[in-house]
């Protein structure tokens, strides 16, 4: 694998639209303007785009969108506090907003590329709407399912045992056995700000240990921001307590619906935060997908990203014939 990301670009234009609720999107575009548009959904829920995210995209062949999705990164309202509303973020908003920036930036079809959660929501949309989908190009595997999310807050206490016990300290003994997101939900909106900050610290601390067993891991220097933890800590409990807003195998029982559309995704053979048995069982109901196991890679990291662009510039080369 000989793709690296790209050097660092600004955006040609930027802007923040009026969503429904009174939410604000933060969106920006980079690369070519005339180029074949794609989507970028990042992870968390909560995470917010990065600058590093830009570089994933040729700069002459695409004209890549991005944007923060509601609640976090440059959006506003932040989910920084007890008090926001949060029953007006859930998957189907996002999928509206998503339909509304595309219509917004006049943009017919474009291929969806996006990372951990990122993939559960790029999914869902493209079975929403099919007819909006060129190809899919996706990276660390997630189908958004209980099962997942029961492997990550709970199961993988089998193989950290000392830190889980550590990540499910602040939760009631009364609350160990049922949701563990929803007994942190309920942490992260408690009046007293001081159980706010430690529910944040010590899930941050579990998010950075279920990551670490990639050749060269280290610690997310984003944890590190007291504004960062509050957002992204509040709203990836918010949607795990609610199983993503996903009915029982929403993803896999809606594949056939992806039939047509070309997608690579690219998952860490080091991934023990998502196991690649679910990026398999999405590939293997999915004609037209081809999967990629980057052997050095975990949750990201190694050649993940070198595998991602590869994979876009493989997309956007077969829809323009080289």
């Amino acid at each position: 694998m000989n793709a690296r990301l790209y050097p660092p670009v600004d955006p040609y234009e930027s802007g923040m639209l009026d969503a429904s609720d009174g939410h604000i999107l933060y969106w920006e575009s980079v690369g070519n303007p005339s180029g074949i548009p794609v989507v970028y959904l990042h992870g968390g829920p909560g995470s917010g785009c990065t600058l590093g995210a830009r570089r994933y995209f040729d700069p002459t062949r695409f004209r890549a969108v991005l944007f923060d999705q509601r609640g976090c990164g440059r959006s506003r309202p932040l989910a920084d506090g007890p008090d926001v509303d949060l029953t007006v973020n859930t998957t189907a908003h996002i999928l509206d907003d998503i339909e509304r920036l595309r219509e917004h930036l006049g943009i017919d079809r474009w291929i969806v590329t996006g990372l951990s959660w990122g993939v559960s929501l790029g999914l869902v949309y493209a079975q929403a709407f099919p007819e909006r989908v060129i190809a899919m190009a996706l990276g660390a595997i997630t189908g958004g399912t209980h099962a997942e999310i029961e492997w990550i807050t709970r199961s993988m206490r089998r193989v950290f045992p000392r830190e889980w016990e550590e990540f499910i300290e602040p939760v009631p003994m009364d609350e160990r056995e049922g949701n563990i997101a929803a007994a942190y939900a309920r942490l992260l909106a408690d009046p007293n700000p001081v159980v706010r900050e430690n529910a944040a610290v010590q899930w941050c601390r579990w998010e950075d240990v279920h990551v670490s067993l990639m050749p060269g891991w280290t610690p997310s220097v984003r944890y590190e921001n007291p504004e960062f933890r509050r957002v992204f800590t509040r709203l990836v409990t918010h949607y795990w307590s609610h199983d993503c807003f996903l009915v029982p195998n929403q993803i896999m029982d809606g594949m056939t619906r992806l039939a047509e559309i070309p997608a690579i995704l690219v998952h860490g053979r080091y991934d023990v935060s998502g196991p690649l048995d679910t990026a398999w069982a999405i590939h293997k109901s999915w004609p037209s997908s081809e999967l990629v196991v980057q052997g050095d890679a975990g949750h990201g990291g190694g050649g993940f990203n070198g595998a991602m662009v590869e994979a876009l510039n493989r997309l956007g080369g077969s829809l323009n014939g080289t």
